[in-house]
């Protein structure tokens, strides 16, 4: 995500600021009990009730902020389209993991995914931009090598879901850096770019009666209306947050989202916890502690 920032917050910006960014953070953490009431439908319907009522919720909002004529150059823009698209098959990718993982039991692999990926950033940045990597950060990230590898070592299960996660994510925050372009037109030029697959998909489902929507009653078909409110809302709460507080706070307040997960999945799904997953989770924590330290110096160093 972008992130534009004042370089002198005022303390009231700041507290709204805060507001605005804790609450998109809680939603994205929380959003699995939404995911979770669909549970009936396959993911791939999800996605694709999800990119199509997302994109129709964005693209007013788009125009009402005054932002068309960048959505315009956005399409127009050859270098810029193509950006859009990789990275629209990017998060599509990551969407559908994501859901998939919530209604197959799976919301654990999903926390850790999200908890790794600023470490994922990180050796992304430095094998695809020559960033160099400070000493705590490699500790950082060797720290959290170690925990996947216990885990799959003592637990017999390589974490395919959190690192597919990661990495998908991870590419897509890299390749989206490219795309001169704010979160809001980005994020909608890549809804319509998946909707031109999802809309056949869906006519195609409603033709053979295969699908769930205008089907499977009244509940269902207002979760597919709403899948706006845990994708589109929180990214418009954290524009307005990310304006108004340090980069420094934003990276300490992302961790919401994943925990948000983490205590669904243990505290409400009952998911299976072990003892290798706990040691794991204790090591990701650990090097995100380190990471998250080391940024926050960083950070005021450079100020």
């Amino acid at each position: 995500m972008r992130v534009a920032e004042n370089s002198a917050p005022s303390r009231v910006q700041s507290a709204a600021g805060v507001v605005y960014a804790g609450l998109a953070f809680l939603i994205w953490g929380f959003s699995p009990a939404y995911w979770k009431a669909l549970g009936a439908v396959p993911a791939l319907e999800i996605i694709a009730h999800r990119v199509i009522w997302s994109f129709a919720f964005l693209l007013p909002i788009v125009f009402l902020t005054k932002q068309g004529h960048e959505f315009v150059a956005a399409v127009k823009n050859h270098r810029t389209f193509l950006v859009l698209l990789c990275t629209a098959v990017l998060v599509g990718g990551n969407w559908l993991l994501y859901v998939w993982a919530i209604n197959h039991n799976q919301l654990l692999q999903g926390s850790l995914g999200y908890y790794i990926n600023p470490l994922v950033n990180v050796v992304l940045g430095m094998l695809f931009l020559k960033e160099r990597l400070r000493l705590p950060q490699t500790a950082a990230v060797l720290l959290a090598a170690a925990g996947v590898i216990y885990l799959t070592v003592s637990y017999g299960i390589f974490p395919w879901i959190s690192l597919t996660l990661a990495m998908l994510f991870g590419c897509y925050g890299l390749i989206r850096k490219v795309a001169p372009v704010s979160s809001l037109v980005g994020l909608a030029v890549e809804t319509m770019l998946l909707s031109l697959a999802a809309l056949p998909y869906l006519i195609y489902l409603a033709a053979t009666r295969a699908g769930f929507f205008l089907r499977a009653g009244i509940k269902i078909d207002l979760l597919f209306l709403g899948t706006p409110l845990v994708t589109a809302v929180p990214l418009l709460l954290f524009t307005l947050g990310a304006r108004r507080i340090n980069l420094s706070t934003v990276g300490l307040m992302q961790y919401i989202a994943p925990s948000g997960m983490f205590l669904l999945a243990v505290l409400a799904y009952h998911e299976p916890f072990t003892r290798a997953q706990l040691y794991t989770f204790v090591t990701i924590w650990t090097a995100l502690a380190i990471y998250s330290t080391d940024s926050v110096a960083d950070y005021r160093r450079s100020k």
